[in-house]
């Protein structure tokens, strides 16, 4: 799994980060994706985060 965020889209609201603290970190006007490929352990938090987004800037990639 990948994560991918289209930053023309994200404004940096922090749903991302609030869900995922250790994946994501919101900045002022995008969000940094500290770990583009977690571990399958952390799937069911990322999937809220990608849910969550309220532009939909984030979308997992199956590898």
């Amino acid at each position: 799994m990948r994560i991918e965020v289209d930053l023309d889209l994200c404004q940096g609201h922090g749903m991302c980060e609030m869900e995922a603290p250790e994946v994501f970190e919101a900045q002022r006007d995008s969000v940094l994706i500290l770990d583009p490929t977690p571990d399958e352990s952390r799937r069911a938090e990322i999937e809220a985060a990608v849910r969550y987004c309220p532009t939909q800037a984030l979308r997992i990639v199956e590898d």
